[in-house]
């Protein structure tokens, strides 16, 4: 059972979650009526399993690193609860599996757009941009951002530019995102030497740039209600959902302490369920 578990928390289940949530609002905005379901499950099991592996191969590159850290410590492979060989057999078999079902019973398009995405954040983002730049973060967000267009295009077989909103609104999501946490986290990375922006440049800056990008985000997503692809309560959603976001940024800026960088990341998180809960809801039901 402790195997099971520990295999489990390779996959990252809550970022992978995550990431099924918004690629399934991008495959139900992609039809103006339900598209099948079976055309659905095949496409998020696909997806789940190419992210878990992703997970796992991050793991696996970062795993001195996690050893190092307090928030990444007990993680299976730093506790010696999964050997770096399993591990990496494990990662393949769940890639492999992925892509099988994806270009079966899916579309080939979707596949290799989620493979992309994997080679985008387990290779390019952990072993590269991770270690290179403060704006690692930026640049590697482009594969966390996939998602919705991966169940989008599962659907339709092609790049909508909606789906590509959809995306972008992620993209300006995960600085402000991963900054706040970077600040909670500042003393981990610093230790270990990963140049995250509040190492580099300082918290006061960091939270200049996490109000700068909150903004970003919020003009950002204002665009599928300009394109009409969304209506008054999307739009009505978004702007008291971003207005909060730029409260916690703002309330993180003036805070000498930092007590509210933590707040500041779990709010984030509400903030990208519920907007995509607005897509949806407004696309079905107003």
């Amino acid at each position: 059972m402790n195997t099971l578990k520990n295999y489990y928390e390779l996959c990252k289940p809550n970022v992978v979650l995550m990431m099924l949530i918004t690629a399934l609002v991008g495959s139900l905005l992609a039809s103006k009526t339900l598209p099948p379901i079976s055309l659905i499950a095949f496409a998020m099991l696909g997806i789940a399993l190419c992210a878990s592996s992703a997970a796992a191969i991050n793991q696996i590159i970062d795993r001195k690193v996690d050893a190092n850290m307090n928030r990444t410590e007990n993680r299976p492979i730093p506790q010696g609860d999964v050997s770096p060989v399993n591990a990496s057999i494990f990662a393949l078999i769940l890639g492999v599996l992925g892509a099988v079902i994806l270009v079966v019973y899916v579309n080939t398009l979707t596949a290799i757009l989620t493979l992309a995405s994997l080679i985008g954040y387990a290779f390019i983002y952990t072993v590269y941009l991770k270690r290179a730049t403060p704006q690692n973060i930026v640049i590697g967000g482009l594969a966390g951002a996939a998602p919705p267009l991966l169940g989008w295009t599962a659907i339709t077989n092609s790049v909508d530019p909606n789906a590509l909103l959809l995306v972008l609104i992620i993209f300006a999501w995960t600085p402000p995102h991963f900054w706040a946490l970077a600040i909670h986290r500042r003393e981990d990375y610093a230790k270990e030497n990963i140049p995250m922006l509040p190492v580099t440049h300082g918290v006061k800056f960091t939270k200049l740039q996490i109000i700068l990008y909150t903004i970003i985000l919020i003009l950002v997503s204002l665009l599928p209600f300009i394109v009409l692809m969304s209506g008054v309560f999307y739009l009505i959603s978004a702007l008291v959902l971003g207005a909060i976001f730029l409260i916690y940024s703002i309330r993180l800026y003036r805070d000498k302490n930092n007590e509210n960088a933590f707040p500041t990341f779990v709010y984030s998180i509400y903030y990208i369920f519920l907007i995509f809960a607005a897509l949806l809801i407004d696309h079905y039901l107003i």
